[in-house]
């Protein structure tokens, strides 16, 4: 063994090609079985030595085996230069080269070469135009792909089975899904046993601009179907929304699920919101002896993040370990996500620890999470930790800084931060951090600063932006500044319902109920709906979820008995209801008792009477936390001596000993 720096390597990674001697009676065949036994570029390149040596540089065959296996090694750059040393080119070596860009993601090239091919007078065949065609599909090309249809037609190559696929799937992806079905309609052989791709292409397109009678009247015509076919309608049907169709046919299929199917479903059962039905299949998968995938990992431990599932998200990175499944990025951010975004930012930080692969994801859902637990500090010295590392901020890990700031108060560092994205990091300020910059200046009540930077913005303010502020003026009672920002909120959204849910709260908070009476009733004259407000949590590997006033829990009289215990208990150390928060006009009495059927109140007693002394108490909702929710939070927490966690819409509160770590700065 080989001993540097204190790692071992296996004295065998360390060969190379040398003697000279060795390849002295080498030929073609040879060299081209070497060439295909290459395990990296510089075994590639040592060989090629040898084959120059030999004078056998100008072999074409060997020549397009060469370039073939630098596409393979990530090395297109030096395929690239074996290819443009070769004099007497063919439509063989401009095949491989074509091919090896696409699989490159160098797509312009690839069309480039293509071209380069017709005035060089190279005949295309019936290899070359799948790949050209799938690089004009990577980019959305359509008269590019009009061109290359011509060119086919041309050459008399639209009835190859494996040209009119691409042709098809081509039209389908660039969203001309009527010309893809009339080619399939023109298609010999659509009756054929053999074309199931040709149909599963065409419903994947079906599928893709909501013709879903078309696309189930396409599956039920197949002359013969395979997995994929299953696979493609189960994704169609998730991706415009029809659960219960995509359920039926999956239950439908019987010995024909593959890793595939499964995923195909808990991906689009998640992207549905419906997160505990996604986590149940992902579990009923492992029971059946299914070993997950990169993808069904992800799409699980997803769903764990969005609804803060860590008992099943902890379940999942057991399943991840037991079966031995490459934590690679996109696994890893996964379930870094997970952790953070259930309430474990320090297990988080141990999964980013362990990571070996860490792209500007990784390191953004880091700072994301520390910024979002109020660690602003610790979001910094990651974002700093990041840049030394070599790798480059981007937007999103600066919007990540920006949102740790101003939930600490953190004003200067946070301006200085906005002010660094172009000069330092070449970033150039999306809505996303103007909007960012106005929560840091309201938040600390600098409204007139606020102003003045949404009037100095090159971009025209949106709904975000007036979004912001207005958060900002409720928080301070600005009720003068709340009615600018409502009124363009309003003119830029009239049908959203934030902007009069928050002008009505507003008034609210003053006692102007005339004027809430009148938003309101101007809501309901517009049809406009508010999203109702709902908290959820975990036990048991099952989420429970309530809405304010709920009584439709199994232990609906054992949540409102132990729900009044605290409040009472509260009250006796000091608690008193916040009422400005009941935004009714009606007695102090009825408001108390409205405060206490929140929807997060309930989850709260409900997760003291099931789940034992010292457990974490995990509450998720789905929008901003009272301030009267908030208030009891920090007193429960003293009395029960338990730590309570809840994660609203903005942010992560932890409440212990009667204190939460926002330091009431929210």
């Amino acid at each position: 063994m080989k001993v540097i720096n204190n790692l071992k390597f296996p004295k065998k990674s360390l060969k190379i090609i040398n003697p000279i001697r060795h390849f002295e009676n080498f030929n073609e065949p040879h060299f081209i079985s070497l060439i295909h036994s290459s395990k990296n570029t510089l075994q590639l390149q040592q060989i090629h030595a040898q084959i120059i040596r030999k004078n056998l540089s100008s072999n074409s065959r060997i020549v397009t085996q060469l370039i073939s296996s630098a596409s393979l090694h990530k090395s297109i750059n030096y395929g690239l230069s074996i290819f443009n040393c070769f004099l007497d080119k063919n439509v063989f070596l401009f095949n491989v080269l074509i091919r090896g860009l696409k699989e490159n993601s160098l797509f312009e090239k690839s069309i480039l070469y293509f071209r380069k091919m017709d005035k060089m007078g190279v005949r295309p065949d019936k290899l070359t135009y799948p790949f050209v065609l799938k690089s004009v599909t990577a980019l959305g090309e359509k008269g590019v792909g009009g061109g290359v249809h011509c060119g086919i037609l041309k050459m008399g190559l639209e009835y190859d089975t494996f040209v009119r696929v691409c042709l098809v799937e081509m039209y389908v992806e660039v969203e001309l899904v009527d010309f893809a079905l009339q080619l399939f309609d023109e298609s010999p052989e659509r009756n054929k046993v053999e074309s199931v791709i040709l149909w599963n292409v065409v419903i994947n397109g079906c599928c893709k601009i909501g013709q879903m009678s078309k696309a189930l009247a396409l599956f039920e015509e197949m002359p013969e179907r395979n997995v994929g076919s299953w696979n493609t309608l189960i994704s169609g049907l998730l991706r415009n929304g029809e659960v219960d169709k995509a359920m039926g046919v999956f239950d439908g299929m019987t010995n024909e699920k593959n890793v595939v199917s499964w995923t195909c479903m808990i991906h689009g059962l998640m992207l549905n919101g419906l997160h505990q039905q996604a986590l149940d299949l992902f579990f009923k998968m492992v029971e059946e002896g299914v070993k997950p995938n990169g993808l069904t990992v992800v799409s699980a431990l997803s769903a764990c993040a969005k609804t803060g599932a860590l008992e099943a998200g902890s379940k999942i990175h057991d399943n991840i370990i037991n079966n031995g499944l490459h934590l690679n990025a996109a696994v890893g951010n996964a379930l870094l996500d997970m952790y953070a975004k259930c309430g474990y930012i320090e297990s988080a930080s141990l999964v980013f620890s362990g990571l070996k692969e860490k792209d500007i994801r990784t390191w953004s859902i880091m700072i994301w999470g520390w910024a979002i637990h109020g660690h602003v500090d610790k979001a910094i010295r990651c974002f700093e930790q990041m840049r030394l590392t070599g790798i480059k901020p981007d937007g999103v890990s600066v919007l990540a800084v920006l949102t740790g700031c101003s939930h600490a108060g953190q004003v200067d560092q946070g301006l200085q931060i906005f002010d660094s994205m172009q000069r330092e990091c070449s970033i150039e300020p999306t809505m996303k951090h103007y909007a960012a910059v106005v929560d840091l200046l309201g938040r600390a009540g600098r409204f007139d600063e606020a102003l003045k930077f949404i009037a100095s913005m090159p971009l025209k303010p949106d709904y975000v932006i007036w979004g912001a502020l207005f958060s900002a003026c409720r928080a301070h009672k600005n009720i003068e500044m709340a009615k600018v920002a409502s009124e363009k909120l309003l003119q830029l959204e009239p049908k959203h319902a934030g902007g009069y849910v928050f002008l009505s709260n507003v008034y609210a908070g003053a006692g102007r109920w005339d004027d809430v009476e009148r938003v309101r009733s101007s809501m309901k004259n517009k049809n406009v709906e508010k999203d109702p407000g709902w908290s959820s949590m975990e036990v048991d590997g099952q989420l429970h979820t309530f809405v304010a006033g709920d009584s439709g829990h199994t232990r609906k009289q054992e949540i409102y008995l132990k729900l009044e215990e605290i409040i009472t208990g509260a009250k006796q150390q000091g608690y008193m209801p916040e009422t400005e928060w009941v935004l009714h006009n009606i007695d102090e009495e009825e408001k108390e008792g409205a405060l206490g059927s929140h929807s997060e109140k309930l989850a709260l007693a409900f997760g003291l009477i099931s789940t034992g002394p010292g457990v974490i108490i995990m509450i998720v909702k789905n929008l901003r936390v009272c301030g009267d929710c908030h208030s009891l939070m920090k007193y429960v927490s003293r009395m029960s001596q338990r730590v309570i966690v809840l994660r609203d819409i903005k942010r992560f509160h932890h409440f212990k000993d009667g204190v939460c770590s926002c330091k009431d700065y929210w």
